[in-house]
């Protein structure tokens, strides 16, 4: 299992995918807004999305659990 973890502080500002949903990689999950710059998180592996902890507009801390990808 993966978790992919904020980077920085920042709001979310898109979630690209659901609970259950099958990635690949390189797929974003997320789009953060910091410093009106818009960072993609992506994918390392591919896997399916066992839990997203953020919603769109939430507030994340460097760090922080976005979500969980099983492989």
């Amino acid at each position: 299992m993966a978790e992919i973890r904020a980077e920085m502080v920042a709001n979310v500002f898109k979630v690209n995918a659901a609970e259950g949903d099958r990635v690949d990689e390189g797929d974003t999950l997320f789009v953060l807004e910091s410093m009106k710059m818009e960072v993609p998180v992506q994918v390392e592996d591919p896997g399916r999305v066992i839990s997203i902890q953020v919603d769109e507009g939430d507030v994340v801390q460097e760090g922080d659990l976005l979500a969980v990808v099983e492989s």
